[in-house]
């Protein structure tokens, strides 16, 4: 019986129609749920006999996600011991020394050595590590163009966007109603800046996680018959900077750190 490799693999055997037939709200959340075997893939009504017989009843999946984390980390890690850290900090913006490369994240000191191992003062989870990672190795340190875009919009975003959505922008947007204080949290701890006329949104945030990646977060408030909304930005030159899965796994991670800081202080990040 085969195994999938990951979610985009499941979803690529539906028919992206958000029917609801399955009993989940869209497509790829059902996917989510088949790769980590909470749901089966016969439980969709459109998949194809042939396929449901090729995957059978695919074994609940033990902490998945933090293993398929864990790979990646391994092969990341492999990759920076081989790559000259002088070069690659001249090339980024940032600095070599003591062995250390050593940039920004969110305004602070962020060093890593030849090993991978992460030294900072901020709350380092698996999908930051994985971002920083992704930029020293990968980036292209391309010059900024001022042109924020979606997700969705960059080269490699439109297979993304979909579980961006669900593993960022909803987590950000249901924090940002829960939690009013939020916005000029983000602003005060992780030297944000708060800007106008962006999207005509409510409120908008411009962060800079990391050199030359830097997010835009703008919400929509609630109005009378209509729920509030969230989106992420990115400057169109992102992929370039980080690799569209760096990019994912930064948006992951910071929603995921927010939600975590927010729901410790009760009231604020």
């Amino acid at each position: 019986m085969a195994q999938f490799a990951n979610v985009m693999e499941v979803l690529s055997l539906l028919d992206k129609s958000n029917c609801r037939k399955c009993g989940e709200k869209t497509c790829m959340v059902f996917a989510a749920s088949v790769f980590t075997g909470k749901r089966q893939l016969h439980e969709c009504p459109t998949v194809s006999k042939e396929d449901i017989a090729k995957y059978g009843v695919q074994p609940k999946k033990r902490n998945k996600i933090e293993e398929e984390n864990e790979k990646v980390l391994s092969l990341l890690k492999d990759r920076l011991a081989s790559i000259d850290f002088e070069e690659r900090a001249e090339t980024i913006g940032a600095t070599c020394r003591n062995g250390r490369i050593t940039l920004k994240i969110m305004g602070k000191d962020f060093s890593v050595d030849k090993e991978g191992n992460a030294y900072t003062d901020i709350h380092v989870n698996p999908w930051v590590l994985i971002a920083a990672l992704n930029y020293i190795i990968f980036s292209k340190a391309k010059p900024l163009s001022s042109n924020w875009v979606p997700l969705r919009e960059l080269p490699s975003g439109k297979d993304w966007y979909r579980l961006f959505g669900q593993s960022c922008e909803k987590v950000l947007k249901k924090t940002a109603d829960t939690y009013s204080d939020l916005f000029s949290d983000l602003v005060r701890m992780f030297s944000g800046t708060q800007v106008e006329d962006q999207f005509k949104s409510d409120v908008a945030v411009i962060l800079s996680p990391l050199p030359l990646v830097p997010m835009l977060i703008c919400y929509w408030k609630p109005e009378e018959g209509m729920e509030s909304a969230l989106g992420l930005f990115f400057d169109d030159t992102g992929e370039a900077n980080l690799g569209i899965e760096g990019l994912y796994s930064l948006g992951v991670g910071f929603a995921s750190m927010i939600e975590k800081l927010a729901r410790q202080h009760g009231h604020s990040v």
